[in-house]
């Protein structure tokens, strides 16, 4: 039986028991299973018709709904669907107080949990707020941008907005009107959030994270129905017979997180303080953030060799190398895919750089950027996961070129013109690229000319985002063709104190949902002791983030 059959057989089960309820003492109550209960008839036979017959002169009356303005599309078109099947049987009215049944926020009988974002654009630097802090702001001095349905569900929840604190727009129009008028804010649903937007903390809770629980966050809402019981029964039913709503508009199943960190390299200073501290010790204040996520990179510059010397925090060498020993930092804190485009991964020789790989492929930690030769150098790294499809491709542009691989040697991968054709291949097989560089080295938040030129070019060929593994010190964002560019993360496990730059570190969360990328969250830490980056202080991470903005031209 089609679909739309259905809906149409039990809507005359359904409208005649409603027909019936009106002219009768006792009064059926249809429930999913078609099964009915009725006042006074708790020994009814359970095989007995779920239906009384219906004298034929009764006038059949349509079930009446009211949809509410606050309703999303995506549950008010299928009431609408319901109405056009079924005509002079599912009658939609202009007004609640004609309907049997209303369709609307906070209802009765709830039926979907709908999940709603605060979002600024992306060079703000306020991370949270608290639920009462955002009421007050409705009601006050605050400056939000919303569609008009949204606006409709925050007013039946908050009151009247004060005036001109709700600016409604077009959904389409949202995004350029926030960054126009900065600061502002927005509220979106959840599958409206797209990477040009930040996602602001309501009472510590985000819906971009993994941890999120849709009863504990003040911006769901429950929508359903409300009204007559029996009429709301019969209408749930309906729905459920024509494909239901859905039960959210946030699938956790459907989510997938990303956590791209800069450059490690467990030697000198670093190496002797996880010698004398523990090989846990760099990752002690961080590690969850690293666990956290379902793929987490970082950029290793060092082979991991047997005949590796004892750590000399005082070491002026740049030839790198790593105890063997020192792995289980990686194994500790979650790392599952090593960039190998740095200049420093043939330091110690083309057979500790292979037993490194093979030490990787034993611990089931991937690799791109590098290999065994050319063609392995060049290969994506491909991860799939909750239905989201991501690719990885890395390159080393600044050398040395004894650093790069060839068709008989080791190494990191040189950029290569081919990798852009491989990058749209993979776009057109659905799967979402990102791209690293190994670039020139600079100390400046600010991107080389050539730098920017050269990290357009993914995103020109189908990559989603671009980042840069080379950078000591955070460096700049932006967005190309709507799609993101970190120049330059900064270190995640290395030695470099000298600095306040190169202490600060950046470490990009970002986010994937239904085969898009949705949104980026940026921590921020710095690094104490020559190995252990901590979370930073809220004015460390303020003064941080303004500069890396300004940087940015933002």
């Amino acid at each position: 039986m089609s679909p739309s059959r259905t809906v149409r057989c039990l809507l005359t089960a359904g409208l005649l028991s409603l027909a019936v309820a009106a002219c009768s003492p006792i009064s059926p109550v249809p429930s999913l299973d078609g099964s009915q209960t009725a006042a006074g008839e708790a020994g009814r036979s359970p095989t007995a018709s779920p239906f009384r017959p219906v004298d034929p002169t009764v006038t059949v009356r349509p079930v009446t709904v009211w949809i509410s303005p606050a309703l999303p599309q995506a549950l008010r078109r299928p009431i609408e669907t319901l109405a056009q099947q079924t005509v002079g049987q599912v009658e939609i009215v202009a007004q609640s107080d004609m309907a049997l049944v209303r369709a609307e926020p906070d209802a009765q009988v709830g039926l979907t949990l709908w999940v709603y974002a605060l979002v600024a654009p992306f060079p703000t630097v306020q991370d949270a707020v608290t639920s009462a802090e955002l009421e007050a702001a409705w009601q006050g001095e605050g400056r939000f941008f919303l569609e008009e349905a949204t606006r409709q569900t925050w007013t039946a929840r908050w009151g009247p907005p004060a005036e001109e604190a709700a600016n409604v727009a077009p959904a389409a129009d949202l995004l350029d009107l926030v960054w126009g008028n900065r600061p502002a804010f927005a509220i979106v649903p959840f599958e409206a959030l797209e990477p040009r937007w930040k996602v602001i903390e309501v009472d510590g809770i985000s819906p971009i994270r993994r941890s999120f629980v849709a009863e504990d966050y003040p911006l769901t809402v429950a929508y359903g129905l409300s009204g007559d019981p029996d009429a709301v029964r019969a209408v749930e039913g309906w729905l459920a017979a024509g494909g239901g709503w859905p039960a959210s508009n946030r699938n956790p199943d459907r989510l997938t997180v990303v956590l791209m960190t800069g450059v490690t390299a467990l030697t000198r200073a670093t190496a002797w303080r996880m010698e004398a501290r523990g090989v846990e010790y760099p990752g002690l204040l961080i590690g969850d953030w690293l666990r956290e996520a379902d793929l987490t990179h970082t950029s290793n510059e060092g082979a991991f060799a047997d005949d590796c010397p004892p750590p000399d925090p005082l070491a002026t060498s740049l030839r790198f190398c790593s105890n063997p020993d020192h792995l289980g930092l990686l194994e500790d804190v979650g790392i599952d895919l090593i960039e190998l485009t740095g200049n420093h991964v043939l330091d110690w020789g083309r057979t500790a750089f292979l037993e490194t790989l093979r030490l990787y492929g034993d611990l089931g930690i991937g690799t791109f950027g590098g290999g065994a030769d050319l063609e392995q150098a060049l290969r994506p790294f491909l991860f799939e996961h909750n239905g989201n499809r991501i690719a990885f491709l890395g390159c080393n542009q600044a050398g040395p070129s004894e650093a790069w691989a060839s068709s008989d040697r080791p190494g990191a991968a040189p950029c290569e013109e081919r990798m852009y054709a491989t990058v749209a291949s993979l776009r057109a097989e659905g799967f979402l690229p990102i791209f690293t560089f190994q670039w020139y080295e600079s100390y400046n938040p600010v991107p080389l000319p050539t730098q920017v030129a050269a990290f357009r070019a993914p995103l020109d060929a189908g990559a989603v985002i671009v980042s840069g593994s080379q950078a000591h010190r955070p460096q700049a964002f932006e967005f190309y063709a709507d799609r993101l560019i970190q120049y330059g993360l900064g270190n995640l496990f290395f030695d470099q104190m000298w600095s306040v730059p190169t202490r600060q570190e950046l470490l990009d969360r970002h986010v994937f949902y239904e085969g898009r990328h949705i949104s980026t969250e940026v921590l921020t830490a710095y690094l104490e002791d020559y190995a252990q980056p901590r979370p930073m202080t809220p004015d460390e991470r303020a003064a941080l983030l303004e500069g890396v903005f300004a940087a940015s031209g933002w």
